[in-house]
């Protein structure tokens, strides 16, 4: 159980204060409710893109590093489709040090010409190394593409092309920001060795004087039901094949979420997991095979992934994995096997509450995605789930016209 406290500023900015006295760190996470769901088709990656222009400076603070390095933080960031995360670890007695370096870049970022320059080509040169040149860096475009069609979810987080990045305008990006980086649209969370009222106080004189934004609206199109099964082979310069299996699956706060996400660590959590000790270790038809779902706030995917074993034809190795899931819709999975999963889950869980900056930015994920209650609900639910959810949900997910085949052959 993580205890907090809310409160929210004049602004909309929603404060959340956990204490913890076992640590002599702070950890602050501010998390802006955007990401590359929330860009234009003709305009993507700029989420990703303001992560870096997030670093180029403030009108109060040139160097975002420098004071944060020299009050004995460390600080990063991710961007998600959903939304962008910033978040630095210090010393809990320099707390304020981080508050102020956040403040000043949600009020007046620097957007100049010369940072947009330099940020572009570092992500543009991200692009080309992660998605053009790697092997099956590309896999999201293609995955993205197949799995939808209406819906932002049909872009990565990247970006569709470098040239989106490369083309952005000052004007554009002045304007991304003054939408969606306010305090508004925005969660700060604060886990560590301080006191609420303080740290309260302390967001109130660092965070309370910015002026909100507009309205973020979140309006975007349902992505309407599959009904028919997508394949695609690419020839490209990769070292061996490699097979993707995508179905589409609720999203993050639908109650069928529970049972996929469940049947994702059946199928390849650990070394008994199904997957991986029958295809992998028994019948010897990968060199490696993992699952995982995507979580996203809207309906994401839930995605199989593998390396066929040498000599082991493509075609082979992916109807192996459609008689593991054509399994699991015949015949309920033995609660044991769902025990030791819940049980899997729950130690994760509990581990990650050891760190200051889990709690910190698991407030304000879930703050985000409803409230951040559910933080503490959450384990109960998966504890809930039976194996006739587990059945009934496998016989949802699984079909052929659900489905989006990915096949990687080397050229």
């Amino acid at each position: 159980m993580v205890h907090f406290t809310r409160q929210i500023l004049s602004n909309g900015l929603r404060v959340l204060v956990h204490e913890d006295a076992s640590t002599p760190l702070v950890a602050v996470n501010i998390s802006y409710f955007v990401g590359s769901r929330n860009e234009q088709s003709d305009k993507t990656g700029f989420a990703h893109l303001f992560e870096h222009l997030m670093f180029a400076g403030s009108k109060n603070v040139p160097e975002f590093d420098d004071p944060l390095q020299r009050a004995g933080g460390e600080n990063n960031a991710f961007t998600t489709n959903d939304y962008t995360t910033f978040y630095e670890i210090l010393p809990a007695e320099n707390l304020e040090t981080a508050l102020w370096l956040e403040s000043d870049r949600m009020l007046a970022l620097n957007i100049s010409k010369k940072a947009l320059r330099v940020q572009r080509k570092v992500v543009v040169e991200e692009f080309s190394e992660t998605c053009l040149n790697e092997p099956y860096g590309d896999a999201w475009h293609h995955l993205s593409d197949l799995m939808y069609r209406v819906h932002p979810y049909r872009w990565p987080v990247i970006g569709l092309s470098p040239e989106h990045v490369a083309n952005a305008t000052i004007e554009d990006v002045q304007a991304f920001y003054k939408n969606w980086y306010t305090p508004n649209n925005a969660v700060l969370s604060i886990a560590g060795n301080i006191r609420t009222e303080e740290a309260m106080q302390l967001a109130e004189k660092w965070f309370g004087n910015i002026p909100a934004g507009p309205p973020a609206e979140h309006l975007l199109p349902a992505e309407p039901p599959q009904n028919t099964a997508y394949r695609r082979v690419v020839s490209a310069k990769v070292p061996v094949p490699a097979i993707f299996l995508a179905f589409r699956m609720p999203a993050r706060l639908h109650p069928d979420f529970y049972p996929v996400d469940l049947l994702s660590d059946v199928l390849a959590q650990g070394h008994s997991s199904r997957l991986y000790r029958r295809l992998l270790k028994e019948r010897q038809l990968f060199s490696q095979i993992d699952a995982y779902v995507t979580a996203n706030l809207d309906p994401g995917l839930l995605v199989i992934e593998g390396r066929p074993a040498e000599g082991v034809p493509v075609d082979d190795a992916l109807a192996a994995i459609w008689e593991e899931l054509d399994l699991l819709k015949k015949e309920p999975i033995d609660a044991r096997e769902l025990e030791k999963i819940q049980h899997r889950f729950e130690s994760t869980i509990v581990f990650s509450e050891t760190s200051v900056l889990n709690k910190a930015q698991n407030l304000a994920f879930y703050e985000l995605l409803d409230r951040a209650e559910l933080m503490n609900d959450e384990v109960e639910t998966y504890l809930a789930v039976s194996t006739a959810d587990l059945h009934r949900s496998a016989n949802s997910l699984f079909r052929e016209d659900n489905s989006a085949t990915l096949i990687y052959v080397p050229a």
